[in-house]
């Protein structure tokens, strides 16, 4: 069966690309595919291990199992605001 992976942020800086269609087994899990992709692409360890997963535009558990036409999306965590300055007024 096949299933598409989108890539953002980091990963597609990682895997040189912005999705791709994987050739899987019926039930293959998220937690199998995110090991496929470590064996894949090594430097996606730290990051896959950070990700959430969203299936079909759903967040889900690494444990879910994929279907013929799935879209699996690693969501990276984001980076980004500051810590609230003191600005002496009291």
């Amino acid at each position: 069966m096949k299933i598409r992976i989108r890539y953002f942020a980091s990963l597609r800086e990682v895997t040189g690309q912005s999705d791709e269609l994987l050739d899987i087994a019926d039930g293959t899990s998220i937690a199998e595919i995110k090991k496929d992709l470590v064996t894949r692409y090594p430097r996606l360890q730290d990051i896959l291990e950070r990700c959430l997963c969203a299936l079909n535009r759903a967040y889900v558990p690494p444990e879910t199992a994929l279907h013929e036409n799935d879209e699996l999306v690693f969501i990276p965590p984001m980076g980004g605001g500051s810590e609230p300055q003191d600005n002496g007024a009291s």
